[in-house]
This record gives structure tokens, C-alpha cells and sequence, in this order.
């Protein structure tokens, strides 16, 4: 609607018109040839995403739900790593526990991964370790084909959320040795919210419990997909498909390379306004540290509550997101997902500048200076 913010949240993101209007569409039968069309062109499309080969299936379920089924259908008593740098590591270990033995290693958030500490416990044996890719509650993305061999050295399951990385950053199951990779629909694909991917090795699907929870039962997903016409074994989602089956066309039409390089060149502008308005990134910024390419972590500044600072903004026409639990009111995060445009950024960076002025924290000789970066990046 004309009078609703500018949505700047890392998800749901905004969807791009072509998809609005393909979800308008009157119902189908979900065991018809069509809805199989349209379900195997989801599916296809995020296996060329992944870079995999592996099987790759569609659930009507957040990503949270994906999440659940790769841990579900591993895990069962078992003992299992989970890599804890934010939030959403935090959701893998919370999981883990339902299912299985948890060993939590806990980094702080924004740090790298101790790569010696985590080889230290595969050394101990686990059957699964998992691990978010891209931390958007902290803005870094974790090492993954680092984790990758690690466990492939020590015969150790690996699971991944590529919920906020997939169809914006590279990813590379294959080459990285990812046993289940998850996504989620509402970030970087840029389809509605409510579905979820789950990819599957030949590994995983070895390892299979005998048990799996019923609704979240990859096999079953499996067996469903492999009939002369693909389908899903429960009623999906179909509006949600819809969406998706157009918001893949989009990212075929742009093509991976191409969206990769788009949403590089977005974080480096967003960076770059940040720093010529004197605000510092919340990550540790060494060597060992690599910065999130879908969402940019800043630190709130001095002088300014959260509530002052996205309220103000919101009330003055963009929505930004602020920071989660531990990290509440420290933080705010302005993604790069999906269809965002150098116009979307610079209407964000203008309304940031006068909150930020409006409330004596930023000079206001200073106002201009980080669109005025911006724009320079784009022009590069």
C-alpha cells in the first residue's frame, strides 16, 4: 500500500509484482499435472541455487520447519554438534535437544568460529554437527566449506541453513560436503513466507531414522516426489506456490552470478554509507571475520534508543530491523535480500541521516554523506 513504510527487514522481504499477482491465482488440485509442473520447477530451480545434486523437496512449513526435519529425520538419541554464533544457532541447538544429545559450542556473537575447537569435539564423534551459513542476527556468514571437511574427516553428518544465503550469496553443497541443506522462501529467494527446502544427500539418506515425526517425514517427501507426477505427501501451500514458482523464473532470469554480484555490491554500499556517517559495524571486522552479504549488522550509536531510532524511521517511512535477544537495542540490521534497488538503500540512508540529526547524534553538516557513499559505490 502508498502509505506503508518502505519494508527494510532481513525477511519477509518485499515481493517483486510478478510475484503478488501469479499468488492470485484461483486453486488447483495439488495431485494434478499442474500442481506438479509448478512443483518440480521450485524444487529444480533451488537444486541449481544449492549447486547440488542431491534430492531437494518443498514443505508447506517455515524455515524452521526445515530446519526440524533435518534434525528429526537424523537424529534420535544421537549426539550432535551444534555451532551456536547467533540466534539461529541458538534454534538448531534448541532443536537438537528434542531429538538427541546436544554438544553446544557458543561463540560470541559477531566473532569467528573456533575451526580448532570444533574439530576437537568431531574428534569426540558425533553423528550430525549443524550450523546456520549466513547469521543474520549478527551479520557474519560462518565458514562452511571449512566445517564441510571437518566433518567429512570425522564421518559426521552436516547439516546447514541456507535460509539467508541461498539465492543471494554463493552456495555450494556439493563442493562443501552439506549432507541437508534448508532454505527458506521469504529472504533472498523473494517468494512468499511459509515454505521451506530441504536438499538430501545419499549419506543422509543412509542415516535415516527409523522413526521420523509424521508430518516432517522426508521419506515420505521422497517417495511422493519420485510418482509419475511429482507431488507432495500432505496439502501444500498452493497460493504460496505461486509465488514461488515466479520468483524462480525471476532468479533464473537474472541468473545466480549476476544476483550474486548484486547483493555484494548492495552490502559494500550499505558499508560504505555506514562509515561515512560514523557509524561502526557491529561484527568484529579482523581477517578471520566475514561479513554478511544479505543484511549489515550497525551498531545503535550513542544518544539514540532502538525505539527512537526505528520508530522515528518508521514513522518517517522505512522499517528497519533491530537486534535480537542478547543483542536488543545494541544493534540495527538493513538487509540486502531479494529485489532491493540503490534507490530502496538511498531512501534508507536518508531517512537515517534526519533521524539521526533529529536526535543530536549525527552533525548535520554530515547529512548526505552516506547516500553521497552510496551512490559512489554504485557508480563503480
Amino acid at each position: 500500500m502508498a502509505n506503508e513504510p518502505l519494508l527494510m527487514i532481513p525477511g519477509p522481504v518485499l515481493l517483486h509484482p510478478r510475484v503478488l499477482q501469479a499468488m492470485s491465482k484461483q486453486m488447483i488440485s495439488h495431485r494434478d499435472k499442474a500442481f506438479s509442473a509448478i512443483y518440480d520447477e521450485c524444487r529444480f530451480t533451488v537444486k541449481d541455487i544449492l549447486n547440488t545434486k542431491n534430492d531437494t523437496y518443498v514443505i508447506s512449513g517455515s524455515g524452521s520447519s526445515g530446519m526440524e526435519a533435518a534434525i528429526s529425520n537424523l537424529v534420535k538419541g544421537d549426539r550432535i554438534i551444534t555451532i551456536v554464533s547467533g540466534k539461529f544457532g541458538e534454534r538448531f541447538r534448541d532443536i537438537g535437544k528434542r531429538y538427541g544429545q546436544v554438544t553446544s559450542l557458543e561463540f560470541e556473537w559477531g566473532t569467528p568460529l573456533d575451526l580448532g575447537k570444533i574439530e576437537e569435539e568431531l574428534a569426540k564423534g558425533a553423528k550430525v554437527i549443524a550450523m546456520v551459513h549466513n547469521e543474520t542476527s549478527a551479520g557474519v556468514k560462518n565458514p562452511a566449506e571449512e566445517v564441510g571437511k571437518l566433518a567429512k574427516k570425522y564421518d559426521a553428518l552436516f547439516v546447514m541453513d541456507t535460509v539467508t544465503s541461498a539465492g543471494g550469496d554463493l552456495v555450494e553443497v556439493d563442493k562443501w560436503g552439506v549432507d541437508i541443506a534448508v532454505t527458506g522462501s521469504q529472504k533472498c529467494l523473494g517468494a512468499p513466507s511459509g515454505l521451506a527446502t530441504v536438499s538430501v544427500s545419499q549419506k543422509a539418506w543412509d542415516s535415516m531414522v527409523s522413526n521420523p515425526p509424521y508430518y516432517l517425514d522426508l521419506k515420505k517427501y521422497k517417495k511422493s516426489a519420485e510418482k509419475e507426477r511429482a507431488e507432495t505427501p500432505y496439502t501444500p501451500a498452493i497460493t504460496l506456490f505461486y509465488g514461488m514458482q515466479e520468483a524462480m523464473k525471476i532468479i533464473k532470469e537474472e541468473g545466480m552470478e549476476n544476483r550474486i554480484a548484486r547483493h555484494v555490491q548492495g552490502a559494500k554500499a550499505v558499508r560504505a554509507a555506514a562509515a561515512a556517517i560514523d557509524l561502526e559495524l557491529f561484527p568484529v571486522t579482523d581477517k578471520y571475520t566475514v561479513l554478511s552479504n544479505t543484511v549489515t549488522a550497525i551498531k545503535t550509536p550513542a544518544g539514540i534508543t532502538d525505539k527512537d531510532l526505528r520508530g522515528t524511521m518508521k514513522a518517517k517511512g522505512v522499517q528497519i530491523s533491530g537486534g535480537q535477544d542478547r543483542l536488543d537495542g545494541k544493534i540495527f540490521r538493513i538487509p540486502t535480500m531479494n529485489a532491493f534497488t540503490q534507490e530502496q538503500l538511498e531512501k534508507t540512508f536518508d531517512v537515517l541521516e534526519e533521524t539521526l540529526i533529529q536526535f543530536n547524534v549525527l552533525d548535520a553538516s554530515k547529512k548526505g554523506a552516506g547516500v553521497e557513499a552510496l551512490r559512489k559505490v554504485y557508480k563503480n
